[in-house]
């Protein structure tokens, strides 16, 4: 890996007791169960900035865990996502106590108007000065669509029609409502904004009938940093069109590098350049001031973690329901209408139930880097130089203990290796991560909705070209 490339950090996180890494909420160190309060959350977020990392990545779902065993008796023993918090009332209180860090918001499509979701966004990045990213998702999971009084959700491809339309309608919202230069805050001749620079947007599609004006003015992003973790061929060409940080987990470098090499692929089909989109990988880190502590403290969280509720999190993910198989017996796949990726990567592997046990020693489904600094730093730099992703989705495991000892230990060896940032740069979530712009490069599909004064002549012609092509 070339020294000067900078590996991202993002901190992985859920409004809730278990997110990735299950059971560790027994463990004596572990402050999960306080994540009621505000206080929790900005500790951590302190801690976060500290370390200088890029974001936190808040991820949630609409629903419940209930295809293990046909019920929730595992999710509720163990807290598997439930309860679960709203992620977004977080961030204004993480955002008071930091300058810089970045806030990865999820929040799923499928259950929220566009319209109002469009204000919410831009209140906060408003709020923040401009450090809101929004992941993504078009949800998975059966029971979200029943309690929201559906009979099933859409097929997995329809999903992605649907959030292709979704965008469209937030794109004309942020992008095009609002002309640079409309607020103008004159209180001499009474003028806050003018209205010839203000725009109504009407949009009749399949999905979405929307006549009004966005009720925001423009923030400082206007579109926040948009996220997008799906990896199946649907959502890598949704990825190509819109992503600009992608969030993968891969069980191994190959994998990783087979996911990277195709969305960088979908990004040149779309117009785009192929480092258009940052890509992280999904990982959890145990380590102490040498190799011996780091180990045995690895031993002391397996200790306490839950395979079987790591289980039931890859059930609802696949939607199989493991409980039904003997520990060696070969799984049915079958057709999945939940996270395509998740399913097809345990039927090409045939990992039997005994297989994913064993896989799940941690509680979750994420490698585990486990050793000194400097051990930890080799492999970072491993996944960064074998792989071409970008950086890395860190999971808690005891909290605020694994935060506190990345920071201490992994990031100052990193500093002195000259891949990861001594201080952080100005200006908004997206121009941190990307050096460029507070607001999208034209070349993104986005771009091809601002109006004038969004930029020159040739970078609206540029935007509609990269608009067309994915069309």
């Amino acid at each position: 890996m070339s020294a000067s490339k900078q590996i991202l950090l993002n901190a992985f996180n859920m409004n809730c007791v278990g997110h990735i890494n299950h059971g560790l909420w027994t463990h004596p160190r572990d402050e999960s169960t306080s994540y009621l309060s505000i206080e929790h959350w900005t500790g951590i977020a302190r801690t976060l900035e500290r370390g200088l990392f890029d974001g936190l990545f808040i991820a949630d779902i609409v629903g419940v865990y209930d295809v293990y065993r046909g019920n929730v008796d595992v999710t509720l023993r163990e807290s598997i996502q439930l309860p679960v918090n709203d992620p977004m009332l977080l961030v204004s209180a993480m955002a008071a106590v930091t300058q810089h860090l970045g806030f990865g918001v999820t929040v799923n499509l499928g259950y929220e108007l566009p319209y109002l979701l469009a204000r919410r966004f831009s209140t906060l990045d408003h709020l923040t000065r401009g450090r809101v990213g929004w992941n993504i998702v078009t949800g998975y999971l059966d029971s979200a669509a029943r309690a929201m009084g559906l009979s099933e959700q859409l097929p997995h491809d329809e999903r992605y029609d649907r959030a292709d339309e979704y965008l469209e309608v937030l794109y004309k919202l942020w992008e095009g409502s609002w002309e640079d230069g409309a607020v103008r805050r004159d209180k001499a001749t009474r003028i806050y904004a003018d209205p010839a620079r203000v725009h109504r947007v009407q949009h009749h599609g399949r999905y979405y009938q929307v006549d009004g004006y966005h009720l925001a003015e423009p923030s400082p992003q206007r579109t926040p940093v948009l996220f997008q973790a799906g990896s199946s061929g649907r959502g890598q060409r949704f990825a190509g069109r819109h992503a600009e940080c992608v969030f993968i987990s891969p069980p191994d470098k190959a994998a990783a590098k087979k996911s990277v090499d195709a969305l960088r692929a979908q990004l040149v089909a779309a117009g785009r350049r192929p480092d258009d989109v940052k890509v992280f990988v999904g990982a959890a880190v145990v380590t102490d001031s040498n190799e011996r502590l780091a180990r045995e403290k690895y031993e002391d969280y397996k200790r306490h973690a839950s395979r079987e509720a790591g289980l039931a999190h890859f059930a609802a993910s696949t939607g199989v329901d493991y409980s039904r198989y003997d520990l060696d017996a070969p799984i049915a796949y079958g057709q999945a209408n939940a996270i395509q990726s998740a399913a097809r990567t345990a039927e090409q592997r045939g990992w039997t139930r005994r297989q994913l046990l064993e896989l799940f020693e941690l509680g979750g489904r994420y490698p585990a880097i486990v050793g000194s600094a400097a051990q930890v730093a080799d492999e970072l730099q491993s996944w960064i130089a074998e792989t071409g992703v970008d950086g890395f989705n860190l999971s808690r495991t005891v909290v605020p203990e694994s935060y506190e000892d990345f920071v201490d230990l992994v990031v100052p060896e990193l500093q002195q290796r000259g891949v990861y940032k001594t201080a952080y740069a100005p200006g908004t979530l997206r121009s941190k991560l990307f050096g460029e712009a507070d607001r999208l490069p034209a070349r993104h599909v986005g771009a091809s909705f601002r109006r004038t004064g969004a930029g020159t002549a040739e970078a609206r012609e540029a935007a509609a070209s990269a608009a067309a092509s994915v069309a």
